[in-house]
């Protein structure tokens, strides 16, 4: 699975990197209540981010504000809040955020068909490619055209927001996870 695909599985991830980069670590319940995230939901991520090595627990004594968790990626926190900033600035947070969303995207920087991107997402079923398909295109992230060939096909292109969104997400997607 791709690093991106990984990051992504859950979606509260990217917005916890970049909410740890913009304070310079955080609290679980300043986290919770900032992202609006639930407590189990943000448990179960900072759990994965802990166990991929991309956070880790703040070991200090001291303050008691001091922050509970810290980014050991400096580089991958500054990346995880360009893309937010780029999904709240297009308005399309909930679609991006999905767990195919991005990865689906960054392979339509150029026109694919649905049996090309099923093959370079192995783990994706047909329905959820397809419901990811339809959600990135009422978004308008992506445009679908039938070919006039015979027989008829069907290829997907990113739009300039969606080419915008790609970049900002190969970016966070060329980052190596342990």
């Amino acid at each position: 699975m791709s690093t991106l695909a990984r990051l992504v599985h859950f979606r509260w991830a990217v917005p916890v990197l970049a909410e740890l980069h913009r304070g310079h670590g955080g609290r679980f319940v300043n986290l919770s209540h900032t992202l609006g995230v639930s407590r189990e939901s943000l448990r179960r991520t900072l759990t994965f981010l802990t166990e991929t090595g991309l956070i880790e627990r703040n070991p200090g004594k001291g303050h008691p504000l001091r922050p509970e968790y810290l980014l050991t990626s400096p580089v991958l926190g500054a990346s995880a809040a360009t893309l937010t900033e780029l999904l709240d600035e297009l308005d399309v947070t909930d679609v991006g955020l999905k767990k195919w969303s991005l990865p689906t995207l960054t392979l339509l920087v150029g026109e694919r068909r649905f049996s090309e991107l099923r093959r370079a997402l192995p783990d994706i079923t047909p329905r959820a490619l397809t419901l990811t398909l339809k959600e990135l295109e009422a978004a308008d992230l992506i445009s679908r055209t039938v070919t006039s060939d015979y027989p008829p096909s069907t290829v997907y292109l990113a739009t300039p927001p969606g080419l915008r969104l790609a970049e900002a997400a190969q970016k966070l997607g060329m980052m190596s996870l342990p």
